[in-house]
Protein backbone atom coordinates (compact mmCIF):
# COMPACT_ATOMS: atom_id res chain seq x y z
CA UNK A 1 0.00 0.00 0.00
CA UNK A 2 2.87 2.48 0.68
CA UNK A 3 3.77 2.55 -2.69
CA UNK A 4 0.41 2.98 -4.47
CA UNK A 5 -0.53 6.16 -5.39
CA UNK A 6 -4.27 7.62 -4.06
CA UNK A 7 -5.91 10.56 -5.71
CA UNK A 8 -9.30 11.86 -3.66
CA UNK A 9 -11.46 14.12 -6.34
CA UNK A 10 -13.30 15.70 -3.50
CA UNK A 11 -12.14 16.45 0.27
CA UNK A 12 -15.44 16.52 2.39
CA UNK A 13 -15.65 14.64 5.82
CA UNK A 14 -15.24 11.54 4.34
CA UNK A 15 -12.48 12.28 1.79
CA UNK A 16 -11.11 13.75 4.57
CA UNK A 17 -11.73 10.78 7.35
CA UNK A 18 -10.35 8.17 4.74
CA UNK A 19 -6.95 10.03 4.28
CA UNK A 20 -6.62 10.41 7.45
CA UNK A 21 -7.25 7.17 8.12
CA UNK A 22 -4.76 6.35 5.48
CA UNK A 23 -1.72 8.16 6.93
CA UNK A 24 -2.91 6.97 10.81
CA UNK A 25 -2.29 2.98 9.06
CA UNK A 26 1.38 3.87 7.70
CA UNK A 27 0.28 5.09 4.10
CA UNK A 28 2.82 7.54 2.86
CA UNK A 29 1.38 11.16 2.74
CA UNK A 30 2.75 12.15 -0.47
CA UNK A 31 1.34 9.10 -2.07
CA UNK A 32 -2.00 10.71 -1.33
CA UNK A 33 -3.73 13.77 -3.38
CA UNK A 34 -6.65 15.36 -3.20
CA UNK A 35 -8.11 18.21 -5.47
CA UNK A 36 -11.02 20.15 -4.06
CA UNK A 37 -13.06 23.31 -5.05
CA UNK A 38 -12.50 24.58 -1.66
CA UNK A 39 -8.71 25.96 -1.72
CA UNK A 40 -8.76 25.91 2.54
CA UNK A 41 -9.96 22.57 2.64
CA UNK A 42 -7.25 21.74 0.74
CA UNK A 43 -4.65 23.80 2.63
CA UNK A 44 -5.73 22.50 5.93
CA UNK A 45 -5.30 18.51 4.34
CA UNK A 46 -2.06 19.73 3.44
CA UNK A 47 -0.84 20.97 6.49
CA UNK A 48 -2.18 18.36 9.15
CA UNK A 49 -1.97 15.19 6.39
CA UNK A 50 0.97 16.08 4.53
CA UNK A 51 -0.54 15.23 1.41
CA UNK A 52 -0.12 16.99 -2.56
CA UNK A 53 -2.73 18.76 -3.59
CA UNK A 54 -3.72 20.08 -6.85
CA UNK A 55 -5.97 20.33 -9.57
CA UNK A 56 -7.89 17.52 -11.05
CA UNK A 57 -5.01 16.79 -13.96
CA UNK A 58 -2.39 16.87 -11.28
CA UNK A 59 -3.70 14.42 -8.54
CA UNK A 60 -4.73 12.08 -11.05
CA UNK A 61 -1.93 11.94 -13.05
CA UNK A 62 -0.19 8.10 -12.39
CA UNK A 63 -2.79 7.52 -9.80
CA UNK A 64 -3.74 3.61 -8.95
CA UNK A 65 -6.79 4.48 -7.14
CA UNK A 66 -9.33 7.29 -7.56
CA UNK A 67 -11.54 8.14 -5.15
CA UNK A 68 -14.99 10.29 -6.16
CA UNK A 69 -16.17 11.78 -3.24
CA UNK A 70 -17.88 14.58 -4.67
CA UNK A 71 -21.70 15.00 -4.26
CA UNK A 72 -24.16 12.89 -6.66
CA UNK A 73 -25.83 16.38 -8.06
CA UNK A 74 -22.22 17.17 -9.69
CA UNK A 75 -20.77 13.56 -9.88
CA UNK A 76 -21.59 13.35 -14.04
CA UNK A 77 -20.19 16.18 -14.67
CA UNK A 78 -16.90 15.55 -12.77
CA UNK A 79 -17.01 12.02 -14.44
CA UNK A 80 -16.85 14.18 -17.72
CA UNK A 81 -14.09 15.98 -16.65
CA UNK A 82 -12.26 12.82 -15.41
CA UNK A 83 -12.70 10.42 -18.53
CA UNK A 84 -9.65 11.63 -20.82
CA UNK A 85 -7.25 11.73 -18.43
CA UNK A 86 -8.09 7.84 -17.77
CA UNK A 87 -6.59 6.26 -20.82
CA UNK A 88 -3.42 5.34 -19.17
CA UNK A 89 -3.71 5.49 -16.05
CA UNK A 90 -4.66 1.73 -15.43
CA UNK A 91 -6.61 2.70 -12.20
CA UNK A 92 -9.44 1.40 -10.45
CA UNK A 93 -11.93 3.93 -9.68
CA UNK A 94 -14.08 4.03 -6.48
CA UNK A 95 -17.10 5.86 -5.72
CA UNK A 96 -18.13 6.69 -2.36
CA UNK A 97 -21.36 8.43 -3.56
CA UNK A 98 -24.66 7.00 -2.39
CA UNK A 99 -27.68 6.01 -5.11
CA UNK A 100 -25.25 6.08 -8.15
CA UNK A 101 -25.15 2.28 -10.06
CA UNK A 102 -21.74 1.20 -11.61
CA UNK A 103 -24.01 1.37 -15.06
CA UNK A 104 -24.26 5.20 -14.78
CA UNK A 105 -20.51 5.50 -13.84
CA UNK A 106 -19.39 3.03 -16.66
CA UNK A 107 -21.16 5.22 -19.26
CA UNK A 108 -19.81 8.58 -17.83
CA UNK A 109 -16.05 6.78 -17.69
CA UNK A 110 -16.06 4.11 -20.45
CA UNK A 111 -17.35 0.15 -19.74
CA UNK A 112 -13.30 -0.77 -20.07
CA UNK A 113 -13.16 1.04 -16.28
CA UNK A 114 -12.26 -0.70 -13.12
CA UNK A 115 -15.21 0.52 -10.63
CA UNK A 116 -15.95 -0.27 -7.50
CA UNK A 117 -18.86 1.35 -5.64
CA UNK A 118 -18.74 1.14 -1.54
CA UNK A 119 -21.23 2.54 0.91
CA UNK A 120 -19.57 3.57 3.57
CA UNK A 121 -21.07 5.12 6.73
CA UNK A 122 -20.93 8.16 8.91
CA UNK A 123 -19.12 6.50 11.78
CA UNK A 124 -16.08 5.83 9.50
CA UNK A 125 -15.22 9.96 10.56
CA UNK A 126 -14.20 8.13 14.00
CA UNK A 127 -12.75 5.17 12.23
CA UNK A 128 -15.36 2.95 13.67
CA UNK A 129 -17.14 3.04 9.75
CA UNK A 130 -18.78 -0.26 8.07
CA UNK A 131 -18.53 -0.42 4.70
CA UNK A 132 -19.89 -2.63 1.56
CA UNK A 133 -18.53 -2.80 -1.47
CA UNK A 134 -19.10 -4.08 -4.62
CA UNK A 135 -16.87 -4.16 -8.07
CA UNK A 136 -17.49 -4.44 -12.01
CA UNK A 137 -16.42 -6.59 -14.25
CA UNK A 138 -13.34 -5.25 -15.44
CA UNK A 139 -11.74 -4.69 -11.51
CA UNK A 140 -9.09 -7.39 -11.38
CA UNK A 141 -7.65 -8.44 -7.85
CA UNK A 142 -5.11 -6.29 -7.32
CA UNK A 143 -7.44 -3.21 -7.93
CA UNK A 144 -10.09 -5.07 -5.52
CA UNK A 145 -7.65 -5.16 -2.86
CA UNK A 146 -6.28 -1.98 -2.94
CA UNK A 147 -9.77 -0.95 -2.67
CA UNK A 148 -10.30 -2.90 0.60
CA UNK A 149 -7.40 -1.47 1.53
CA UNK A 150 -8.65 1.97 1.13
CA UNK A 151 -11.82 1.70 2.95
CA UNK A 152 -10.71 -0.77 5.57
CA UNK A 153 -8.46 2.42 7.00
CA UNK A 154 -11.76 3.56 8.75
CA UNK A 155 -13.07 0.14 9.79
CA UNK A 156 -14.81 -2.84 8.73
CA UNK A 157 -15.59 -3.49 5.44
CA UNK A 158 -16.83 -6.60 3.54
CA UNK A 159 -17.52 -7.22 -0.58
CA UNK A 160 -21.23 -8.03 -1.67
CA UNK A 161 -22.66 -11.01 -3.76
CA UNK A 162 -24.67 -8.06 -6.26
CA UNK A 163 -25.20 -4.59 -6.29
CA UNK A 164 -28.29 -4.66 -5.44
CA UNK A 165 -26.95 -5.48 -1.73
CA UNK A 166 -26.06 -2.00 -1.92
CA UNK A 167 -29.70 -1.03 -0.86
CA UNK A 168 -29.78 -3.29 1.63
CA UNK A 169 -26.56 -2.23 3.27
CA UNK A 170 -27.54 1.55 2.71
CA UNK A 171 -31.05 0.50 5.04
CA UNK A 172 -28.92 -1.67 7.51
CA UNK A 173 -25.24 0.67 8.37
CA UNK A 174 -25.20 3.58 5.79
CA UNK A 175 -28.60 5.19 7.44
CA UNK A 176 -28.01 2.95 10.57
CA UNK A 177 -26.13 5.14 12.65
CA UNK A 178 -29.34 7.58 12.98
CA UNK A 179 -31.35 4.92 14.33
CA UNK A 180 -29.49 4.31 16.95
CA UNK A 181 -29.33 8.09 17.83
CA UNK A 182 -33.01 8.42 17.75
CA UNK A 183 -33.10 5.18 20.09
CA UNK A 184 -30.80 7.18 22.23
CA UNK A 185 -32.76 10.60 21.85
CA UNK A 186 -35.85 9.13 23.36
CA UNK A 187 -33.68 7.51 26.06
CA UNK A 188 -32.12 10.51 27.08
CA UNK A 189 -36.38 12.50 26.97
CA UNK A 190 -37.34 9.62 28.98
CA UNK A 191 -34.43 9.50 31.91
CA UNK A 192 -35.13 13.46 31.89
CA UNK A 193 -38.73 13.11 32.37
CA UNK A 194 -38.05 10.29 35.42
CA UNK A 195 -35.88 12.98 36.79
CA UNK A 196 -32.50 13.11 35.63
CA UNK A 197 -30.79 16.52 34.90
CA UNK A 198 -30.01 16.91 31.11
CA UNK A 199 -26.07 16.61 30.90
CA UNK A 200 -26.79 12.73 33.63
CA UNK A 201 -29.19 11.44 31.18
CA UNK A 202 -27.24 12.32 28.20
CA UNK A 203 -23.73 10.88 29.05
CA UNK A 204 -25.43 8.10 30.75
CA UNK A 205 -27.53 7.15 27.09
CA UNK A 206 -24.13 7.75 25.42
CA UNK A 207 -21.89 6.01 27.77
CA UNK A 208 -24.91 2.52 28.03
CA UNK A 209 -24.51 2.44 23.99
CA UNK A 210 -20.85 2.80 24.13
CA UNK A 211 -20.63 -0.01 26.44
CA UNK A 212 -23.09 -2.38 24.24
CA UNK A 213 -21.23 -1.87 21.47
CA UNK A 214 -18.08 -2.78 22.66
CA UNK A 215 -19.31 -5.44 24.68
CA UNK A 216 -21.01 -6.96 21.74
CA UNK A 217 -18.01 -6.39 19.57
CA UNK A 218 -15.78 -8.30 22.27
CA UNK A 219 -18.09 -11.06 22.71
CA UNK A 220 -18.29 -14.59 21.13
CA UNK A 221 -22.09 -14.81 21.11
CA UNK A 222 -25.06 -13.39 19.15
CA UNK A 223 -26.81 -10.33 20.60
CA UNK A 224 -30.02 -12.10 21.18
CA UNK A 225 -27.88 -14.01 24.14
CA UNK A 226 -26.44 -11.23 25.25
CA UNK A 227 -30.02 -10.05 26.10
CA UNK A 228 -31.08 -12.99 27.68
CA UNK A 229 -27.96 -12.72 29.94
CA UNK A 230 -28.67 -9.37 31.10
CA UNK A 231 -32.40 -10.08 31.33
CA UNK A 232 -33.58 -11.55 34.55
CA UNK A 233 -36.62 -13.23 35.35
CA UNK A 234 -38.86 -10.77 36.98
CA UNK A 235 -36.36 -7.76 36.94
CA UNK A 236 -36.30 -4.53 35.47
CA UNK A 237 -34.76 -5.26 32.12
CA UNK A 238 -37.73 -7.64 31.39
CA UNK A 239 -40.10 -5.81 32.09
CA UNK A 240 -38.43 -3.10 29.45
CA UNK A 241 -37.76 -6.15 27.07
CA UNK A 242 -41.43 -7.40 27.44
CA UNK A 243 -43.14 -3.62 26.55
CA UNK A 244 -40.59 -3.51 23.55
CA UNK A 245 -42.05 -6.61 22.40
CA UNK A 246 -45.41 -5.75 23.40
CA UNK A 247 -45.22 -2.80 21.19
CA UNK A 248 -44.13 -4.59 18.44
CA UNK A 249 -40.46 -3.45 18.55
CA UNK A 250 -39.12 -6.15 16.16
CA UNK A 251 -41.82 -5.21 13.78
CA UNK A 252 -41.13 -1.30 13.76
CA UNK A 253 -37.04 -1.63 13.06
CA UNK A 254 -37.87 -4.45 10.19
CA UNK A 255 -40.51 -2.11 8.60
CA UNK A 256 -38.27 1.19 8.98
CA UNK A 257 -35.15 -0.75 7.26
CA UNK A 258 -37.20 -2.08 4.21
CA UNK A 259 -38.35 1.88 3.89
CA UNK A 260 -35.18 3.21 3.62
CA UNK A 261 -33.96 0.25 1.32
CA UNK A 262 -36.87 0.66 -0.90
CA UNK A 263 -35.75 4.62 -0.94
CA UNK A 264 -32.32 3.56 -1.84
CA UNK A 265 -33.58 1.53 -4.54
CA UNK A 266 -35.95 4.48 -5.82
CA UNK A 267 -32.78 6.81 -5.90
CA UNK A 268 -30.68 4.78 -8.24
CA UNK A 269 -33.37 4.72 -10.79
Amino acid sequence: MNNSKIAFIGAGNMATSLIMGLVNKGATPSNIAATDIDSDKLSQLRTECGIRIGTLEEVVKSADVIVLAVKPQVMEQVCTTLKPLLSATGSVIISIAAGIPLHKFEAWLGSQQAIVRCMPNTPALVSEGATGLFANAKTNATQAALAETVLSAVGICSWLDSEDAINAVTALSGSGPAYFFLMMEAMESAAVKMGLNAEMARSFTIQTALGAAKLAAASDVAPDELRRRVTSPGGTTEAAIKSFENEGFRELVEHALSAAQKRSIELAD
